[in-house]
Order: structure tokens, then sequence, then C-alpha cells
């Protein structure tokens, strides 16, 4: 008789311990609770800002009445939340901090976006939305988020080039796309440069069907076409198609190859047990404080593994001039102008963004998302000064 009244309690015990479903279920509303009062708070201060004083308040700073609220739904990542939004009588409502008639914060649109270039037809788009944030979102919400995309990659093909670019980084990176009805592994063009203002800026981005030269000569001629003008050094990786355009299309431009890539190059041709060895005699050539001092050590770095590794020393002998480029350069500008390290940054982020993508349903839609990328990686870039392109007239005249 004892035994079942231990298992009533047990059973008793047992059903009052939450579990991980109860935890999870509690902490999203905490979440959305959070987010909602958040965005509250914020539309509360922005009706007294407009009103110029706060409830029942008399201050000489009042500038407006109160008028009432409306209720209005917002959908986070959180889930939809809904939110009082306060009217004045003369400024009408508090919805600056939202956007007029912006109704889904913008990292939802991204998600619909990237959800979309993965393959998702517009169809099933409100599925996934309604699985993902508990608010169903229609076709023509798709549409218009996947329409600004469009207008951004326009847009920046569009956008003319009215101040010279005295430096000019050219590299590709490569994604998989649909096209003509099989796969194929397409190269991403982008191009960037430095302004008058000593700023990154993002000029092109171009998918083609291979890094070829045509590819390059395209986005090239887009460029100049554009007003491209006053571009003394391109940095690039080797690749023929690539110079051989950069010559075509921009002849009076020096070219000078990325000297990280040129270490890999030689890398490859020395065993995995010898390559840090070899990388740090790699890097006193190719980044050694002069020329002068960059072709003695390259004589060095002959003399010392010329006869266990020949292959890796013709290498570095045949890249060396083209590598080399930067020291015609001021001095203070050789670790920004001597590597595509800036554009390497920007394809990782481009990688990682599309690596769970597989392959893009088409190039379209490839395009849509790695300039929606690049514009977002590159964003911060009119935020920070590069370089000072100023020193270029005074090296330049004390070299004359």
């Amino acid at each position: 008789m004892k035994q079942p009244k231990r298992s009533l309690r047990l059973d008793a015990i047992d059903s009052m311990i939450p579990t991980q479903e109860d935890f999870q279920i509690d902490f999203t509303e905490r979440v959305r609770g959070a987010v909602q009062a958040t965005i509250q708070v914020i539309l509360d201060e922005e009706l007294e800002r407009l009103v110029g004083a706060g409830p029942y308040e008399r201050s000489d700073q009042r500038v407006d009445v109160r008028n009432g609220r409306y209720d209005r739904h917002v959908v986070t990542t959180a889930g939809e939340v809904a939110v009082r939004v306060g009217r004045t009588r003369a400024g009408g409502a508090a919805t600056a901090p939202l956007g007029r008639y912006a109704r889904r914060q913008a990292e939802v649109d991204d998600a619909v976006t990237e959800a979309y270039v993965r393959g998702v037809s517009t169809r099933d788009m409100a599925g996934v939305t309604e699985a993902l944030l508990g608010k169903r979102v229609g076709k023509s919400t798709v549409s218009r988020v996947t329409k600004r995309l469009e207008d951004q990659v326009d847009e920046l093909r569009r956008q003319r080039l009215t101040e010279p670019f005295a430096y000019l980084y050219l590299d590709a990176t490569f994604v998989d796309a649909r096209w003509a009805r099989s796969v194929e592994n397409v190269s991403a063009l982008v191009a960037y440069g430095i302004g008058t203002d000593n700023k990154r800026h993002l000029l092109g981005i171009h998918i083609g069907v291979s890094e070829s030269e045509a590819s390059w000569t395209e986005l090239l001629t887009e460029l100049v076409e554009r007003g491209l003008s006053g571009v003394q050094l391109i940095i690039r990786d080797e690749h023929a198609g690539l110079a051989a355009a950069a010559r075509k299309v921009l002849p009076e431009a020096k070219q000078q190859r990325c000297t990280v890539h040129l270490t890999r190059n030689v890398m490859s041709n020395v065993p995995k047990r010898h390559q840090k060895r070899l990388g740090r005699e790699v890097v006193k050539v190719l980044h050694a404080e002069a020329l002068d001092d960059a072709k003695r050590n390259l004589k060095a770095f002959r003399l010392q593994f010329f006869k266990q590794f020949p292959e890796a020393v013709e290498c570095l002998e045949r890249g060396f001039d083209d590598a080399t480029t930067y020291f015609a350069f001021p001095e203070a500008h050789h670790v920004r102008i001597r590597t595509t390290n800036g554009l390497e940054r920007l394809h990782g982020e481009i990688k990682r963004r599309t690596r769970a993508i597989g392959a893009f349903p088409d190039r379209a839609s490839a395009l849509r998302l790695i300039t929606a990328v690049a514009l977002q990686v590159t964003s911060i870039w009119s935020d920070r000064i590069y370089l000072d392109v100023s020193l270029l007239d005074d090296h330049h005249a004390a070299a004359a």
C-alpha cells in the first residue's frame, strides 16, 4: 500500500519540474517582452521630444500637446510585438524611431532576402517566416525586399566616379551558381579604390564566367565609363587575364602583385615542415625597408635555399619585380598597397554568408546577395581614414 503512494508523490514532483521546452518558451517570451519594452520606451521618448514636456508636465519648453495613441505591430527577430504609438496635435505621430511605414526591422528583411536567394520561392516564404518569426510575410513583401537589392546593384553600377582614385584594388572570389541548367563555379570580381578623401570606396562588383581577361576587361571598362581616373597603381593577384585587362584598359597605371599571394605560391613548392622557416625569409625579401635591401635579401635567399628548394626560389625570383612595384610609392603607404588584404577580408565575409547556400539559383541572385554583403561590410569605410593620398604629390616631386 505504501509503494503506490510513493510513486504518486514522485509523479507529482516530476510534473512540477519544468522541462527544456518550458524553459525555451519562457525565455522566448522574456526576450520578446524585453524587445517590446525597449521599443515602447524609445517611442515614448520620441513623443516627449515632439511635445517638449512629459505627461502632465508644466514646462516653458512645451511646443505641442498629446493627442491620443494607436496600436501598432512590429515584426522583430524575437517575434511580433505590439506597441502604442503616441500622437501630437500639430506634429503627428512619434514614428521616427520605427520609420514612417517600416513594420519590419532591417534584420528581418535581410533574413527574408537571404532565404529568397537560397532558392525559397515567394510562395513558400510565408511558411518560413511564420516558423522563424511567428508572423507570415507575404509574397509582396518578399518581392519588395529583393527589389530593394536589385536597386542597390543598379545604383552601384550607375554611380558616377567624380574624383580620382590613385590606388585601385582588384581581386576575385568564387561561388557556385546555376547557369544553363547546370551548376558552374563563377567568379565574383570586386574592385575598390582610395579616393581623395583618403578613404576606401567600393567601386564595382561583376559576376563573370571565370576570372578571365574578358571578365576583368568588362568590369574595368565599366569603371572607366563611369568616370574612373587618376589610377597610379593597381594592386592585384597574379592572374594573366587580370594583368592583361589592366594593361589594356588602364595602360598608364603601374601594377603591384599581392605579396601575400606570391608568398603562398612560393610555399606551395616547399614541404610543409619547412614552410614556416622559409616563409620568414620570403617576408624579409618582399617586405624589406627599401628596394635595394629586398634585392640583397633575394640573393641571400637563393644562396641559402636553391639546392634544397629550387622551384620555390625560381617562383620568388619570377614574381619579385611584379611584387616590389610598391617601393616606387610613399613609404607610409607600403603596408597598405603591397597586398589585397582588404579584399581578402571582404571575400571571407562573402564566403561566410554564402557557404550554407550551396549553389545560387542563378547569377542574378548571386550578384544581389554578394552586393548586399559587400555594401554591408564596406559601410564602415566611410568612417575610417585608410592612408594619406596627398603624400603621393610630395613623393613624386622629390623623386623628380
